[in-house]
């Protein structure tokens, strides 16, 4: 099955989020500046993406509010050789464990391998972290359950919730309170399930407010819920945290949080990135091919249609 060009999602390489395309056997990155203008319109179906850089044999049509963007099939494939699915104990790759803050009283505990440095934390939308400690694969697992069960932090936090916070963030002295605190808690536990395999690491705090643009845009109220054929996304980059990317979009919708994982598996034609709704009803949209892109209310609330 021949398809256009297909979003692989947001990667953080650096301080900056390029997004990743593909075509068959082609590879192409966009990066993004914020300030510049993006849209799209999806095409057709949304189809699996794949895993481990395979592509779905069965070219599988997905569900379009799926942030996995996979089939079952390629979905058990994709995380069979995952760190978190425990089937690598025998790495012999340096990990590293870590604290990030997302928000007030929103932190988790995590590994990633040592030689990615911080771009896991960019890639979750963490607004701040530290490093705890680095060592084995099976030590910083360990440090990761001790951590989480003696401070009462998960090791996963949903993306709604992040969003939900987001816009409310205290300054950069109280977020690095924070993270001082829980850090000064979790090295305490040295001696006390803290494998001594791993290396506690000395406490750095690194901040992205303003690597996210959060420092300098208005707030998102709204988040696309998913696409659907012929929706229209079109806006201008102000801000990014993770898969998400902050649109100004106007005056009604003001600024949208764009999820790129549900982005994935779509064929994407571009648009002019000021494209706009016209104000008209369902019934006139479809008759012109278009129809709208669901919007759901950050802080919780219904499913708003409209083109933006």
């Amino acid at each position: 099955m021949a398809f256009g060009w297909r979003c692989t999602g947001v990667a953080w390489p650096g301080d900056g989020p390029e997004l990743g395309w593909s075509r068959g056997r082609e590879r192409r990155v966009s990066v993004l500046a914020y300030g510049s203008g993006l849209g799209f319109r999806a095409v057709g179906e949304r189809h699996c993406v794949g895993a481990r850089g395979n592509p779905c044999p069965v070219a599988a049509v997905v569900p379009a509010r799926s942030t996995g963007g996979r089939c079952p099939e390629c979905a058990r494939l994709d995380r069979a050789h995952s760190v978190a699915a425990d089937t690598l104990a025998d790495d012999p790759r340096p990990y590293r464990v870590y604290l990030a803050w997302f928000g007030p009283g929103l932190v988790k505990v995590g590994i990633t391998r040592e030689e990615r440095g911080g771009a896991r934390l960019r890639e979750q939308g963490a607004v701040a972290y530290t490093w705890l400690g680095r060592g084995p694969l099976m030590a910083a697992r360990r440090t990761e359950e001790v951590v989480r069960a003696a401070l009462g932090v998960p090791d996963r936090i949903p993306y709604a919730r992040k969003r939900a916070v987001r816009g409310q963030l205290p300054g950069e002295r109280e977020r690095f309170g924070e993270v001082v605190e829980l850090y000064g808690r979790a090295v305490g536990l040295q001696g006390r399930g803290w494998p001594e395999s791993l290396e506690p690491l000395s406490l750095e705090v690194v901040d992205h407010a303003r690597v996210f643009g959060l420092d300098r845009s208005a707030r998102a109220t709204r988040a696309v819920g998913e696409l659907v054929d012929g929706g229209v996304v079109a806006g201008r980059l102000v801000a990014a945290a993770g898969p998400d990317l902050h649109l100004a979009v106007d005056d009604r919708d003001g600024v949208v949080v764009l999820d790129t994982r549900l982005i994935t598996g779509w064929e994407l034609a571009a648009v002019a990135p000021e494209a706009k709704a016209e104000k008209a009803d369902k019934a006139e949209n479809a008759e012109k091919g278009e129809v709208g892109v669901p919007l759901i209310d950050i802080a919780g609330g219904g499913v708003q249609g409209g083109l933006f």
